[in-house]
């Protein structure tokens, strides 16, 4: 799976990462390259530093956010 593990190092980091609660970490493999005031610098930096190799950027937040996506239903009659 895509970014199984800057995911896994995300948990694994939230407790000390929660200090800078609302900023971005960027984290490459299992390592925090660094935090930022917002995403976009967040992912240039990511660029920058891993070019096309697989980064994460993430707000740091102490739950994780529920989105509801509504899709229009469409009847299945022919």
């Amino acid at each position: 799976m895509a970014l199984e593990r800057e995911l896994e190092a995300y948990r694994k980091k939230l407790p000390e990462l929660l200090a800078h609660k609302g900023k971005y970490v960027l984290i490459h493999g299992e390592s925090v390259a660094g935090i930022w005031d917002t995403y976009q610098k967040a992912v240039e930096e990511g660029y920058s530093q891993f070019e096309l190799s697989p980064f994460l950027v993430k707000r740091i937040e102490e739950h994780e956010p529920v989105h509801y996506i509504r899709l229009p239903v469409q009847s299945c009659r022919t």
